[in-house]
């Protein structure tokens, strides 16, 4: 079984590339039992769209729209 620390690791490196079977097997069994790492991985994935709504343009939660243009 997977250590937390390659568990991280692996969400990590997911983010570059795909995993192979079996570190994806490795890291889903780890998952399951480990609410640290699950935790972890669902911070990783919303900080990812967060990431990818900013590079879009995308206004902040609660922002208005005119806020990002500097208007009042």
């Amino acid at each position: 079984m997977l250590t937390c620390r390659n568990a991280t690791r692996l969400m990590s490196e997911n983010q570059d590339r795909k995993l192979t079977l079996a570190e994806r097997l490795s890291l889903q069994m780890h998952l399951l039992f480990c609410a640290g790492c699950r935790n972890f991985d669902a911070q990783m994935r919303a900080l990812r769209r967060l990431l990818r709504g900013y590079a879009r343009g995308e206004n902040e939660p609660g922002e208005s729209p005119d806020a990002k243009h500097g208007g009042n």
